[in-house]
Order: C-alpha cells, then sequence, then structure tokens
C-alpha cells in the first residue's frame, strides 16, 4: 500500500515522504525506525526543572497568555504553573490556535527542553497534549520515538508528532500482514522475538525491556540476511569456478627470495603461505590483503606475481595512479633484477611507440609482469594467459572497471585476484565490504623501522616549528608540507595552498633551499617533474595537496608537516604520516591546527599522537564518524543500506550472525531446503543483491 493513502498524509506529504526519508509505501514506513527514544512516563515539578535537563514534561494549568509584536515576529507567552512554581512557555509558530486552545485555567502536559533566558526558566515550542484522566499521580506515559526528520519535512507539516500518529496509523492497518521473515528454528535457537512483536515495539515500546528485544532481534536480522547473502555467494563460487592451479613457486621465485637483503616477517611469511594454499586449491584466489603503511604489502605482491610466472602464467598489478604505477615499477624491477622476469609499465602517459612492443609482449607471453593504471584495462590490452590480477587500493577502482579485466585473460578460468589496501579496515567493515574475500592481514612492521614521533603544534608556535624544519634541512633530510583539499571550498583551498608556497619560499629562500608544489590542477608533467625533483633529492621541501597520500616513498624526508590537520579524518592523517619514517633516521609527524577546533577534531588529533597502530585508528574513527565514510577511502556505499545496526557500534552482533549464517550455508548451501524458504525469498529481494565482489577482476 502506498504510503501517500493513510490517513493524514495525502499527495503532498506522500512526496515529501519519498524525497527525504525514501519511504514511498507503508512497508517502507513500518522500516523508518527511531534512532532515539524520549521517556514520557514521568512528570517533573516545575521547582524541579533545569536550564541542563533534557526533554521534560510538566503538568501545569495556565495562568495567562500575552502576544506581542507583529506579523513574522509575533510570539506568544504563556504563563503556566504547578503545585510548586510556575514557568513561561513561549511560542513563535501557530500562535492563533495554541493562543485559543491555552485557555486561563486549562490543564495541560507539556513536553519539551527546557532553557535559561534573562535568568529565567522557559520552555520553546513544547508539544501540547490533554492531561491525563486519572490525575497526573497515576499518570504512566511510554517511550516516544524520535524520527529522522530533515528542514523540509517539518515545514511540510511532517514533524515529529505526526510521524508519531502515521506509524500508529500504518501499524494498525498492516500489522496482521506481516510475515514472518526468519524460519522457526532460527527464532527458538537464537532467541528471537516474531517480527510482528518487534515493529511494534520498536516503534511503540511496552517498556524498556520489549524495546530492547524488538531492537536485538531487527539488529541481529539485518546483519545475518547481510552476511548470509555475501557468504552463499562466496560459497556457491568455490565450488562453481575452476580455478587455475599453480602448484608449484618456481626457479624465478626461488631466485628473487635468495637475494632479498633481509628476513622476510613472520607476518608476511604466513600471508605468502595463506596465498600459496589459495593457488594450490584448484578454486579461484580471492583474498583482500590489509597492511599497514610500510608493513610490505609490494614484496608480497612481487612473490605472488613470481608464483603465477613460475606456473606459466602472467600477473598483472593496477595501481590507482600513474605516480603510485611508476613507483611499484621503480621497486619492483629491482626485486626482479635476479630473476630475468620481463617487466612492463603501462600508464595512462605511456606513448604510441612505447606501447607497441609491450602489447605484443603480452600477447606472446614474453612480459611475465605488468603493472599499470586503468590503462590495463583498456580494449586493445590482451595477454596470452593472465593468471593473476593484483590490484592495489581496491576502493580508488569501480567494480565495473575491474569487471573488465576478468575478460583479459585467455584462460578458461578466471585469473586468481588479490585485493590489497594500506587503509587499516575495521573487522566489522572488512566482513560487510569485503564479506566474500578471505582477509589475510600484515600486522607486523619491518624490523629497523622507527617509531614516527606526532606532535600537536598550534598557530602561535609556527617559528619554532620553521626553526626545526631549518634544523632538519642543514642535516641533510627533506620535508612534506600538506594542504587539505576539500571539494566544497576547492578555491579557498587552493588560495590557501598558493599563500601556503609563498610564506614557506620567503621563508625558505633560495639557493640554500629549494620548495617544489604539487597540486590536482597541474599537468601530469608538471607533477612528476616536482615529485621527481622531491624524489631525487633536489628539492628539500614539498608542499603539496592530498595527491601525496597514497604510495610516494621518499626514504630521506623524515618531517610530514599536516596544515589545517583538524579537517582531515583520521585515516587520511595516518595515511599522510605513513609517508615519512621510511628510512633509518628519527621522523616527526607535525600536526598544525587553528585557535579554534571542535572537541570531537581535538579528540581525533590526540589520538593520532597516541597511537601509530593503523587498525586501532581505523576503528575509532568508525565510532567517531561512522561506517558511512571512513574518510581516505571513499567506501559510502555498504553493500546495503542498513536501517537499524551500526557497524560501528554492534560488532559483536555482527560476529555472531555472521558465524550463524555460516552455520545455516554448511547445511544448506543453497538455501534449497523448505526450513529455509523464507530465507532464499529474502535475498531474492534488491536489497540484498549484492554486486558480486568475485567478478572483480
Amino acid at each position: 500500500m502506498e504510503v501517500q493513502y493513510l490517513p493524514g498524509v495525502g499527495p503532498k506529504r506522500a512526496s515529501l515522504l519519498r524525497t527525504e526519508l525514501e519511504v514511498s509505501t507503508v512497508g517502507d514506513l513500518l522500516h523508518t525506525y527511531p534512532f532515539r527514544y524520549i521517556d514520557r512516563s514521568s512528570v517533573t515539578q516545575i521547582a524541579d526543572v533545569r536550564g541542563g535537563n533534557a526533554y521534560i514534561q510538566i503538568l501545569a494549568q495556565v495562568v495567562s497568555s500575552e502576544l506581542t509584536g507583529k506579523g513574522a515576529k509575533q510570539r506568544l507567552s504563556v504563563l503556566v504553573r504547578d503545585l510548586s512554581g510556575e514557568m513561561e512557555l513561549v511560542f513563535f509558530k501557530g500562535i492563533k490556535y495554541t493562543y485559543d486552545r491555552l485557555k486561563p485555567g486549562s490543564i495541560f502536559l507539556f513536553f519539551g527542553k527546557p532553557s535559561v533566558y534573562n535568568g529565567k526558566m522557559n520552555m520553546v515550542h513544547p508539544e501540547i497534549d490533554n492531561p491525563p484522566t486519572e490525575g497526573a499521580q497515576n499518570f504512566s506515559g511510554t517511550l516516544t520515538g524520535v524520527y529522522p526528520s530533515t528542514d523540509k519535512l517539518r515545514n511540510g507539516g511532517v514533524t515529529g508528532k505526526v510521524m508519531n500518529k502515521l506509524m500508529a496509523e500504518a501499524i494498525d492497518r498492516v500489522i496482521g500482514d506481516v510475515e514472518e521473515t526468519l524460519p522457526e528454528y532460527i527464532l527458538k535457537e537464537k532467541g528471537l522475538v516474531p517480527l510482528k512483536y518487534a515493529i511494534r515495539n520498536i516503534h511503540f515500546p511496552s517498556d524498556p525491556t520489549a524495546l530492547s528485544k524488538a531492537q536485538y532481534r531487527l539488529k541481529w536480522e539485518e546483519l545475518f540476511l547481510l552476511q548470509l547473502s555475501l557468504l552463499k555467494q562466496k560459497y556457491v563460487r568455490s565450488r562453481a569456478e575452476n580455478g587455475i592451479m599453480m602448484p608449484k613457486v618456481g626457479a624465478a621465485f626461488n631466485a628473487c627470495y635468495n637475494a632479498l637483503p633481509y628476513e622476510l616477517t613472520g607476518a608476511q611469511k604466513r600471508v605468502i603461505k595463506e596465498i600459496r594454499s589459495d593457488l594450490m586449491s584448484g578454486h579461484q584466489m580471492n583474498r583482500l590483503l590489509q597492511g599497514d603503511v610500510g608493513s610490505g604489502k609490494t614484496m608480497v605482491a612481487v612473490l605472488t606475481s613470481l608464483i603465477a610466472v613460475g606456473n606459466g602464467y602472467q600477473a598483472c598489478i593496477m595501481a590507482p595512479t600513474e605516480v603510485l604505477a611508476q613507483q611499484h615499477y621503480a621497486n619492483i624491477t629491482r626485486y626482479l633484477a635476479p630473476t630475468g622476469v620481463r617487466c612492463e609499465l603501462l600508464i595512462g602517459s605511456t606513448t604510441k611507440a612505447e606501447r607497441r612492443p609491450i602489447h605484443e609482449g603480452l600477447q606472446d607471453g614474453s612480459v611475465g609482469i605488468i603493472i599499470g593504471t586503468h590503462a590495463l584495462i583498456e580494449d586493445d590490452v590482451k595477454f596470452k594467459n593472465l593468471g593473476l590480477a593484483i590490484i592495489d587500493e581496491q576502493h580508488r577502482f569501480g567494480v565495473d572497471q575491474r569487471s573488465k579485466l576478468w575478460s583479459k585473460g585467455a584462460t578458461v578460468s578466471p585469473p586468481h585476484v588479490l585485493v590489497m589496501t594500506a587503509t587499516p579496515i575495521p573487522r566489522t567493515l572488512a566482513m560487510t565490504f569485503y564479506g566474500d574475500l578471505d582477509v589475510s592481514v600484515i600486522d607486523e612492521m619491518p624490523p629497523g623501522r622507527k617509531p614516527i614521533q606526532t606532535m600537536l603544534i598550534w598557530e602561535g608556535k609556527r617559528p619554532a616549528m620553521y626553526n626545526f624544519i631549518r634544523k632538519e634541512i642543514d642535516n641533510g633530510r627533506q620535508v612534506f608540507i600538506v594542504y587539505p583539499l576539500i571539494f566544497e571550498s576547492e578555491k579557498l583551498d587552493y588560495q590557501n595552498l598558493e599563500a601556503g608556497y609563498e610564506e614557506i619560499v620567503r621563508r625558505f629562500p633560495m639557493p640554500r633551499y629549494k620548495v617544489a608544489i604539487v597540486h590536482g590542477q597541474q599537468t601530469s608533467d608538471v607533477k612528476k617533474f616536482n615529485m621527481d625533483a622531491f624524489a631525487a633529492g633536489r628539492a628539500n621541501i614539498l608542499v603539496s595537496t592530498t595527491v601525496i597520500e597514497v604510495g610516494v616513498d621518499v626514504p630521506n624526508a623524515s618531517i610530514m608537516v599536516i596544515e589545517n590537520a583538524e579537517r582531515f579524518g583520521l585515516a587520511q592523517l595516518h595515511q599522510l604520516r605513513g609517508r615519512v619514517g621510511r628510512g633509518s633516521e628519527k621522523s616527526y609527524c607535525v600536526l598544525m591546527h587553528g585557535n579554534k577546533v571542535s572537541k570531537e577534531s581535538r579528540r581525533r588529533l590526540e589520538l593520532m599522537c597516541a597511537t601509530e597502530n593503523g587498525f586501532d585508528l581505523a576503528e575509532e574513527d568508525m565510532k567517531m564518524r561512522g561506517p558511512g565514510d571512513l574518510e581516505g577511502t571513499q567506501q559510502s556505499g555498504l553493500p546495503i543500506a542498513l536501517n537499524i545496526a551500526s557497524l560501528a557500534h554492534d560488532g559483536q552482533l555482527l560476529s555472531d550472525a555472521r558465524s550463524y549464517a555460516e552455520h545455516v550455508l554448511a547445511n544448506d548451501p543453497t538455501l534449497s531446503e523448505r526450513v529455509n524458504s523464507s530465507l532464499a525469498a529474502e535475498l531474492r529481494k534488491d536489497k540484498y543483491s549484492v554486486k558480486d565482489y568475485s567478478k572483480i577482476s
């Protein structure tokens, strides 16, 4: 039933509900849950009301009403009293109706948020209800839900009170038609209340216990169905796809491994073992490799690629930017020197003449490893036998872009896929975004990496910071200075960047100092020239926007200064900090902030100073910001929209739901048994048609 046919809605309000809350049907309305509840079960004496109180309810008699001002500036002041004292109520809207209703001597329940104005207690625009018939002593109201809202909804007459009325109407009309979505055995085993009970009590709880049972049922179900859809996809694929068999490591792998100047960390060895068992399983590998900045993911990528080559296949490594692809190429060719494996670089700026031999080498199989950007998915790139696709910083590629790689291999079986990210993803998010991938984590740093000292500095200490930078440069070190760039005020940000650059050039004049600048509006040639100058040591200072966030490797850089650090999220600050500390010298990250910083921003910056563990920071970041936009990951699109569960706060519930989903699928992999028919029906709904991440190669 469409929501507009509910009494009190109509076409105008229905259109508002559709555009503002994505509510078109009565079913949509019932799945729009309150985000908090107000306890209306108690009445406060006026004498006990304090300005800092949250919402309160008073039972009071109207003493007098006074209208002041004219037109838009008109206001209504109402004096009310109970046995303990008096209080003023103020109204700016609906004045005529309210004035006529609140006659002196009448008694009402007033519900609102108290505040202090000119030393006196008042309430602005309280809700007005008729008094309880039994009198205040026996009054027991209920918990009232507060629903998501917008200014447009409120201005269109869909207030909190109206939403509550609509919900009551919707439940009365359709609760009898609500069908249970979970099988009886799950309700029993997990101790869940029936769906009808949950829906009634999430909107109109009979008491706090009923509310918590309703919340638990709805949250658990939402997370369970999400995990069931992801795991079913993985389960079916692992049985259906014939993976390319790669049983041996091969001579090239051994040559590279034996020539390494250092021992791999225990974490790197463990991850390579996990990858090897995938490559020998006869099923297609779909693995996510998470590792903090500098943990040695590139080395794992090289050795995995060499296993593919050792088994007669080709490997491609895709990076999100040309700068990162070039850097991978420079590092990887060094590692490959003892192996004799041909490796090429293919990016947007590769010339036509350079492309021809690369294309030919890919087709005849003489190119074993190709590194590139999305230029690799262009139509004229063909492989002889692509066996492995490694995708770095996967969140930068769209699913559709990635799926093009799928068709590149001449082999019948799909290539193995290794997705790498240096953006630490909280466990709950990894289970959700990558719920159908196997996850490996490099949680150990290579030996010899010194901790980075992170400092929080405000504007007044700038001269001292410049002195510190001079000392480091005099000792032969280099410095990054990064400015924020946020889309909404791009013009202003570029002005800040230019002004900052001019100030740095003034403070660090030629010929003693050389300053390079890099930002997104430069051509790739200019960007590359300046980056190369810094990387080669021809410039002491690189002033830049966050284009250097991913992957720039300058071991000699020992200071990272982040301007307006309060404007970055934790994940991004952590990525930027990871650009230093790559050499043997002590390194520093300086977080500069303005004089006015919000409480939350200060907490974020202090957390940066307290820990270098990217996973701890990511967990905190998600708690502070919610999972919708983990900054630096651009992962706003969850596989499904969650109506009630929160990945930030329901981690325990998610783990339980996932392991139960595994248990259900172990007994019935295709959900074809009659007892699971309601689950199969739920998964067929649009909400659960998650893009098949297995086709990402």
